[in-house]
């Protein structure tokens, strides 16, 4: 039975890690006044998940509730891969929401790499958010840069 574990918690590794890829192609697709909105969003997501009785299984339906891993993260990838930004940006902010609480308090080596991918896709979204860094390339049209 510990190898059916195993092989089942590995499956669901590289599965997230996949979709991780997809989400991260997404996130630098994603039109640049999008940012601060899909930064807000995650932030929003993450707190109703963890209001949540299991905050691992968010984003599932109810009567899905006793399986063994959430669909929060295949629901928000098939928003995350739609053309329209703003069903991407809330598809991408489920997706991490339900990963990140998935990803927690793993003991599995693989799901903590995860964890940590996914603290560092968020650091990437606040980054890209701030003015400063979005207006950046815009900021040497600026009078006061011509001194």
């Amino acid at each position: 039975m510990r190898l059916v574990t195993h092989l089942i918690a590995v499956n669901r590794e590289i599965r997230l890690k996949r979709q991780l890829a997809d989400i991260e192609r997404v996130v630098l697709a994603l039109p640049v006044r999008a940012h601060a909105d899909l930064q807000q969003l995650v932030r929003r997501e993450m707190e109703q998940a963890a209001a949540c009785d299991f905050p691992h299984l968010y984003g599932t339906p109810p009567e899905e509730r006793y399986s063994t891993y959430g669909h929060g993260p295949d629901v928000g990838l098939g928003k995350a891969r739609s053309e329209n930004p703003l069903i991407a940006t809330r598809g991408v902010a489920l997706w991490i929401a339900s990963v990140y609480h998935e990803t927690l308090d793993s003991r599995r080596p693989g799901m903590e790499d995860l964890h940590r991918q996914i603290l560092r896709l968020m650091r990437q979204i606040k980054e890209l958010s701030t003015p400063d860094k979005r207006d950046a390339a815009d900021a040497w049209m600026e009078p006061h840069a011509v001194a």
